[in-house]
């Protein structure tokens, strides 16, 4: 049986665009400037897309923290930018704690610190309400 892919089309658009923007801009960067070539490429292909996107925390309904996203896209599909050697815990652990905040299902984790452009999908499913501080 094949597993569904959650936003497929609008996934398989910004993983094309991140290797695009990889290709044109090679390789040694900081993350901002990865962030905002992709988000230009995003909103050429005629997406909506936030950049440094606050996310509250919210415990017992009080919001007690806020995260900043790197981008957010069609305001529901996150992404988030490394320009580091290889993912590790600490990043999953990041991409899982933003989903948590939003209770959005994706987030897309893409690392710019390699010879290619590596992606890791991160999902939970939830269906409670977004909350954006």
């Amino acid at each position: 049986m094949e597993e569904k892919i959650l936003y497929k089309d609008l996934s398989y658009k910004i993983v094309g665009l991140a290797i695009q923007v990889r290709k044109e801009l090679g390789f040694g960067f900081l993350e901002k400037v990865y962030e905002n070539a992709l988000a230009h490429e995003l909103r050429k292909a005629g997406l909506k897309v936030e950049q440094q996107k606050p996310i509250g925390v919210l415990y017992d309904g009080v919001i007690v923290g806020e995260y900043i996203a790197d981008l957010l896209i069609e305001s529901y599909l996150l992404l988030e930018l490394k320009t580091v050697e290889k993912f590790n815990e600490a990043h999953l652990a990041q991409s899982l704690n933003y989903l948590k905040a939003t209770q959005l299902p994706l987030c897309l984790l893409l690392n710019f610190g390699k010879t290619k452009v590596e992606i890791k999908r991160v999902y939970i499913s939830t269906n409670i309400r977004n909350i954006f501080s």
